[in-house]
């Protein structure tokens, strides 16, 4: 089992930046592909970032493309999310999650066997 707890959520102005983190215990961190996904209130959970298990291939979506980055520390069994320029409209909470598959990292939240509690990210006007 892998139990994953986020942390860095919080109320920022909109133009402001958040790190958040997403500590992992249980099985060897490195065997996981990790993704950060969303969900605001009445959406459906939309995918943000992934990185392969050693940190070589990151994917994101297109809208957070040259500002948010994601990446991981296998030492200290930790994945980070830099958010940079923050929009209203990125208001949610946010999830890290954990798969065992390999190859390209995944951005359907199906392809993800462990969530964390998620954490708030409110960005205001």
């Amino acid at each position: 089992q892998v139990q994953l707890v986020e942390s860095g959520g919080g109320l920022v102005q909109a133009g402001g930046s958040l790190r958040l983190s997403c500590a992992a215990s249980g099985r060897t961190f490195s065997n996981y592909i990790m993704g950060w996904f969303r969900q605001a209130p009445g959406k459906e959970r939309e995918f943000v970032a992934a990185i392969s298990r050693f940190g070589s291939t990151k994917s994101y979506t297109d809208s957070v493309k040259g500002r948010f980055a994601i990446s991981r520390d296998n030492v200290k069994n930790t994945v980070y999310l830099q958010m940079n320029s923050l929009k209203p409209e990125e208001t949610a909470i946010y999830y890290c999650a954990a798969t065992s598959r390999t190859g390209v990292p995944p951005i359907s939240d199906r392809a993800y066997e462990y969530w964390g509690q998620g954490t708030q990210v409110t960005v205001s006007t």
